[in-house]
């Protein structure tokens, strides 16, 4: 290894800055790089699956305990409700009830107008907000996660099956296919949490989600134009130009009762929105504005019978429970790939949604969020809905927001939000009847303005203009060709970021604090100074078959920089190549015959490469590639400093 038998000197003299400053070097003990404790194949194996799948250790809590005990730990962390349950008092449903109350208000005409978002009826949209919620209280572990219908998931459902059935045309089949592509995004989501899979979602990053949802909620509201218009015949296509073209083309059908209506409550839930923003003591202003909006409209249109003067209403809607839909489940036929696919991708944008806004409460409170138990919690209430008439739903963010700022402690706000909405449904459906249309997707628009976040937008333009492109690219693939194409390109551009941080890692030229043994990034700390004889570089990521010859190219540009650089200040030659290892967490084979070839390159040019600071997993695949003995003794090294000793101390004995 490198270094194992040095002596301790004091070089005064050697080496020199490149500002030919002396720099004194200490005396130091030169310590041998050993290798880390032998290891089994199937111990390096179990390591490094535990380390990848089960970071949280979720087993710990199993140990040295016994079978009834790790029978009811095991209820608990399979079933939170088992867990929080026994401590529950009347206290806390006191807080429970009103909150569960307060996000009923919101969830009732959300669902309603949600389900008509992604064409389906709008009893749909109450279905999803009984059983669902019933279900996320038993299995989630979120206290503050209010659950039902969410716009986005809404809006891409509907996209994506109305490109090849009609909701018109067809509407058993598209019922079919959108319960079907429910229960496939349960099974993808239970599935990822099952199999601790859940870091794939983390491949949707915060700027393309940014510029992704700024750019669906453009595209929900300019769509809401169709109901706050009073159009009849309107594009079933999702981009800019395609709905702006119908709206100017129908301008015959506007209605001005209808636009009056619409412009009077959108106004209304504007405001409330704002003064709850501004205010937030003031939450139930906001979330009490739809619910009154619904009522008000309501009953304005029966006394002034407003149905037979161009406000078109939702009619009727049937009472009574879900009833079962397991026997509409769409497993054959020519479609199954679609409900599939679009199964995935709501399951994605749900679950994405879902966990950010349940951490993101869970944060608030202080406590903490299994991710992979919410994934199952999320996935099993979507598969018990495709059964029960409902479709995807995950965690709303506006209404989780109601749910913390009315004072929710458990997840009991959502029984009694799923026992409100049972009620309704059995009991107030009738009073629905003359709801107006344009009243919905007032509460849409309203809904989804929160989605554009300018603020977030500008603040990726000053930190990371690659991140601003991202959203940018996500922003305008949504407006201007699809909704599905815009997820596309926010994923691809998510990847190809990845891409380039793998296949373009960063190196830097490290130089000498002076009076220390300390080694930075000379184009960031101007005392850095560059140690002559020596170009030290660090290598800031793993080496991998993706980025090796990069790597390798890279190095020996900076060689050729470097000495042109000695030659045009003519200042000592260079000797030798100090690469710092401490950022290099991996390498695989490819990498270390890269480091080989580089070491035979340079010998060739009587310059030597040396190695520093290399972690324990990656000098056990050199010692293992037997690649330790063609760097030597003289090749690996502990520190720079030590390099940099040792090797100052060889030449200055040379003739």
């Amino acid at each position: 290894m490198g270094g194992s038998f040095r002596r301790v000197e004091n070089f005064p003299n050697v080496p020199e800055t490149s500002m030919h400053l002396p720099v004194t070097i200490e005396p130091l003990e030169i310590h041998k790089v050993c290798l880390p404790p032998n290891k089994t194949a199937f111990q390096a194996f179990k390591q490094s699956f535990s380390e990848i799948f089960f970071p949280d250790d979720p087993l710990h809590q199993f140990k040295d305990q016994t079978f009834l005990r790790k029978l009811v730990l095991g209820l608990q962390y399979f079933f939170p409700i088992f867990q929080w349950g026994p401590n529950y008092s009347l206290k806390l449903l006191k807080s429970d009830l009103i909150s569960g109350i307060t996000i009923a208000s919101l969830a009732i005409p959300q669902g309603i107008s949600y389900a008509k978002l992604a064409n389906l009826p709008p009893i749909i949209g109450l279905y999803s907000s009984f059983v669902p919620p019933l279900a996320y209280a038993v299995l989630g572990s979120s206290r503050d996660l209010a659950v039902g219908p969410v716009s986005i998931a809404s809006l891409v459902m509907g996209s994506m099956l109305r490109e090849m059935v009609s909701p018109l045309k067809e509407p058993v089949l598209y019922l079919q296919l959108a319960f079907t592509a429910t229960f496939f995004a349960g099974v993808f989501q239970a599935s990822l949490g099952l199999l601790r899979l859940g870091f794939i979602i983390d491949f949707l990053s915060k700027a393309t989600l940014i510029g992704f949802m700024a750019g669906a909620a453009v595209i929900v509201s300019l769509q809401q134009l169709k109901g706050m218009l009073g159009i009849v015949h309107f594009t079933t296509k999702m981009g800019f130009l395609p709905v702006m073209s119908s709206v100017l083309s129908h301008r015959t059908e506007w209605a001005w009762q209808t636009i009056l209506m619409g412009f009077c409550f959108l106004v209304f839930l504007l405001v409330a929105r704002n003064v709850s923003l501004r205010k937030p003591r003031l939450f139930w202003v906001s979330a009490a504005a739809p619910l009154a909006s619904v009522v008000l409209s309501t009953f304005l249109v029966f006394i002034f019978k407003a149905q037979n003067h161009g406000i078109k209403t939702i009619g009727h809607l049937e009472q009574g429970l879900n009833p079962p839909s397991a026997n509409m489940l769409y497993f054959h036929g020519p479609y199954l790939g679609l409900a599939v696919k679009t199964g995935i991708v709501t399951g994605i944008l749900s679950l994405t949604e879902g966990i950010a806004v349940g951490r993101t409460f869970a944060s608030l409170k202080n406590y903490q969020v299994d991710g992979n138990k919410e994934m199952m919690a999320i996935g099993l209430m979507n598969m018990a809905g495709s059964c029960t008439s409902c479709y995807v739903t995950t965690g709303s963010f506006s209404r989780s927001a109601v749910n913390y700022n009315a004072g929710s402690k458990t997840a009991v706000s959502n029984i009694i939000l799923a026992s409100t909405v049972l009620v309704t449904l059995l009991f107030l459906m009738p009073l629905f009847y003359y709801t107006p249309n344009v009243i919905l997707a007032a509460i849409i628009i309203t809904a989804v303005i929160g989605l554009i976040d300018f603020r977030a937008a500008f603040r990726l333009w000053k930190v990371d203009k690659f991140d601003f492109l991202a959203c940018f690219s996500a922003f305008f693939g949504v407006l201007f060709i699809s909704v599905q194409m815009g997820l596309a390109i926010a994923v691809g551009i998510s990847m190809l970021k990845i891409v380039m941080h793998v296949t373009r890692p960063n190196t830097v030229i490290l130089g000498n604090i002076p009076g220390t043994q300390i080694y930075r990034n000379i184009g960031h700390y101007q005392e850095a100074t560059r140690v002559s004889y020596f170009l030290i570089l660090a290598i800031r990521s793993p080496i991998y078959f993706a980025n090796s010859t990069y790597l390798q190219e890279r190095i020996l540009r900076w060689v050729r920089e470097e000495e042109e650089r000695i030659q045009a200040a003519k200042e000592n030659t260079l000797k030798c190549i100090i690469l710092d290892m401490a950022a290099v967490t991996a390498i695989d084979t490819s990498g270390i015959g890269a480091l080989v070839e580089l070491k035979k390159t340079l010998e060739k040019r009587s310059l030597q490469l040396v190695l520093a600071n290399p972690i324990g997993e990656v000098i056990e695949k050199l010692h293992r590639s037997k690649s330790t003995e063609t760097f030597g003794l003289d090749g690996i090294y502990m520190t720079i400093g030590e390099a940099i000793a040792s090797i100052s101390s060889l030449l200055k004995e040379q003739p």
